[in-house]
């Protein structure tokens, strides 16, 4: 097992993709510290999956974009499972807005939940990697941490900025083996409930010919595909990198 004797912290943890992570590290011999907003029912039921692969569990709701609740719900599931060996910052939102409509309060608002939650999470799990001298950080990241698109001026914005805090924290934890990177989803087969902020194909059903026919590789990524990329920078495997980024998107921005 890749992660036996390790404890991750993932947010978002209730569905899609963080919910594949938390499955796929509980897999693999990692106990785990799931976060969600509010859905303590979902939350629970992921627990209770992670629980019968034989793994501790323990569950925290909160708003990551909050600097106190984050230093709170990491201090209570370090009091409950001992440490945090790995973070998966994986909560995000996506509205699509022109740049000359954008408010200050949307702006704040994604800047908060998308760049600042992981500043938060791991500026509270830091000290321990250092104490310890290990630590992976995972943030996810996209299609919009790689490349801009109109209409995406708050999200290209954060993503970019999450990028370079995880380039920053790598290279000023490395003498403690705390390593820092992030994993980029392109177009990934998972449950929207948010179909606004995805409409760059309207009336276009996702996996459509006309949805995939900018992917070389002609299908969406599954939440399995973004968990193993998000598994191999948990693990030892990925050692010696850091700061570096992993572009899950089927070939779609290959130079």
């Amino acid at each position: 097992m890749r992660l036996e004797n390790k404890t991750a912290l993932i947010t978002g943890a209730s569905r899609n993709i963080g919910k594949e992570i938390a499955l796929t590290f509980a897999r693999e011999g990692a106990d785990v510290i799931l976060n969600t907003r509010t859905n303590q029912q979902e939350l629970d039921a992921v627990a209770s999956q992670c629980r019968e692969l034989g793994v501790k569990t323990h569950t925290v709701l909160g708003d990551v974009s909050d600097s106190a609740r984050v230093s709170s719900m990491v201090e209570e599931g370090i009091e409950a499972l001992g440490k945090v060996d790995i973070l998966v910052s994986n909560v995000a939102i996506r509205p699509h807005r022109p740049i000359l409509e954008v408010t200050d309060e949307e702006w704040h608002h994604v800047m908060g939940v998308n760049l600042d939650s992981a500043f938060y999470l791991c500026r509270a799990v830091l000290p321990g990697m250092i104490e310890r001298r290990s630590g992976s950080i995972v943030a996810l990241g996209g299609q919009a941490a790689i490349t801009g698109r109109p209409g995406t001026a708050l999200v290209t914005t954060a993503k970019t900025g999450l990028l370079g805090l995880i380039r920053a924290i790598a290279a000023e934890m490395a003498e403690y083996n705390v390593r820092a990177n992030m994993v980029n989803p392109g177009s990934t087969d998972t449950e929207r409930r948010s179909p606004e902020w995805y409409p760059e194909h309207p009336g276009t059903s996702r996996g459509a010919d006309d949805h995939l026919k900018d992917i070389p590789m002609h299908r969406q990524g599954t939440v399995e595909d973004i968990a193993n990329a998000v598994l191999f920078f948990a693990s030892d495997e990925s050692g010696y990198i850091t700061g570096d980024r992993l572009n899950v998107v089927g070939g779609k921005y290959i130079v």
